[in-house]
């Protein structure tokens, strides 16, 4: 099976346990502008991680249950495979295939529905 891989923001969990839990690949600290409206930050740290297809579910699951709440359920992570693609919000995930325009629609008009600028989703 595929592994995946994504990019999770550190700033965006409040329970960063599940960073112990993938493969770091690298990581970059960026500094946050406007047009990323996340007022609240000054910086974040985007770390680039693979996950075992084993292990994808489960992982996608912590870190649902680990986005941050403050913020009004603005965040959002993903990662994917080259058949399938996680789309993890606040308590809900969609397990995409990724040749599915009708399952994206769906994931974000979700995001949307939240708050999340369109051009900052998928």
């Amino acid at each position: 099976m595929l592994n995946f891989t994504g990019v999770i923001i550190e700033e965006s969990l409040e329970n960063k346990g599940v960073l112990k839990k993938v493969k770091i690949l690298s990581t970059k600290v960026e500094q946050v502008v406007k047009e990323h409206e996340t007022p609240w930050l000054s910086q974040w740290t985007l770390h680039t991680v693979e996950i075992s297809d084993k292990e994808a579910k489960v992982i996608a699951e912590q870190i649902s249950k680990s986005l941050d709440r403050k913020h009004g359920g603005s965040w959002y992570a993903d990662f994917k495979n080259e058949a399938h693609h996680y789309i993890i919000f606040h308590d809900k995930i969609f397990y995409i295939d990724r040749k599915s325009k009708e399952q994206y629609a769906e994931a974000k008009r979700y995001g949307i529905s939240l708050g999340i600028p369109a051009r900052q989703l998928i």
